[in-house]
């Protein structure tokens, strides 16, 4: 049996964004509530998220946006203080409070340090557990629930800080990962291969042209089978010739048919499939290497099936 992290921290669930929001730490408690109801956690090796480096971070993004960040937070806490707001809204959908410093630098850090027990061989793969997710924050923005962007600085990490060549990142969330495509355009040490219901939220995604993108925009009811279709078609052909060392997935759930952020009809079956063709093509190019984050899911029932679906192909149970 091969070696899958899994990668959390505490303050991932002090991040929240106000009542009734969606993204809320009681998705993180679906998922290890699924994990342990099923077993599957007693086979993976939990490992406590140490906060990223800035360093690390602006690998991916502008110094700028990350100082800015760091300054709301600071604001926010003296304002807390003297008995002002809880909350600092960066967009309509996304807003601070006093953890999400804290639950970001960890966010990213878990993928940083998954990524580092991958590549020194401890782990073959790991899935890490997180919140704030990231494919949404741009090189310069935080917008969509994302702060930073933490399958970015991932592959970017690997590509500088261990030396790799390429690596892959595979994004099968409802929404179009505008971040990540923001970041890795045009740079071709970076595979990024996507499906996105389109047109949806971020309204991105289906009219961008780079070499090193393979964007697949689906229709809103689009089924599991469809989405399987595409993805033999279009995804496996540009990874294989590719012949990625690593690879990232931005793992977002919502694209389930009983999620209602988003109107796709996809099934723990799916994901799992889905899970096995990338494992098939790291196994051939990558030493079997994956590193995978949870990004969107937001029905706390689909979502833990789907995690739990996909956990058990990384860790062949």
């Amino acid at each position: 049996m091969n070696t899958t992290g899994y990668f959390t921290h505490p303050d991932c669930w002090k991040h929240e964004m106000g009542a009734g929001h969606p993204e809320c730490p009681g998705r993180l408690d679906a998922i290890e509530e699924r994990l342990l109801i099923s077993g599957v956690a007693d086979a993976l090796q939990r490992r406590e998220a140490p906060p990223a480096a800035i360093g690390d971070i602006e690998l991916a993004h502008d110094r700028m946006m990350v100082a800015a960040l760091r300054g709301l937070s600071d604001q926010l806490a003296d304002d807390i203080q003297a008995g002002g707001p809880v909350y600092v809204q960066i967009d309509p959908d996304t807003a601070l409070n006093a953890h999400t410093w804290n639950a970001a630098l960890r966010a990213a850090g878990a993928m940083i340090a998954a990524t580092d027990s991958v590549l020194a061989g401890e782990l073959e793969n790991a899935f890490c557990a997180v919140r704030p997710p990231g494919h949404h924050a741009e090189r310069g923005k935080a917008m969509g629930f994302c702060f930073f962007n933490n399958v970015a600085i991932a592959a970017k990490y690997a590509l500088a800080r261990h030396g790799l060549k390429r690596v892959a990142i595979v994004d099968f969330d409802v929404h179009h990962g505008n971040g990540t495509e923001d970041i890795v355009k045009g740079d071709d040490r970076i595979l990024m291969v996507s499906f996105f219901q389109h047109p949806f939220f971020p309204y991105s995604g289906a009219d961008t042209h780079a070499a090193n993108l393979v964007n697949v925009p689906v229709p809103a009811y689009t089924k599991g089978f469809d989405v399987r279709e595409l993805i033999e078609m279009l995804w496996i052909p540009r990874l294989e010739a590719f012949r990625p060392e690593m690879i990232f997935i931005s793992a977002g759930f919502d694209a389930h048919r009983e999620d209602d952020l988003g109107q796709m009809n996809l099934n723990e079956q799916d994901y799992a499939w889905i899970t096995e063709r990338i494992k098939n093509v790291a196994r051939r190019h990558a030493k079997g290497r994956i590193v995978s984050a949870l990004e969107g899911g937001y029905n706390f029932s689909a979502l833990g099936r789907s995690v739990e679906a996909h956990v058990r192909v990384l860790a062949d149970l």
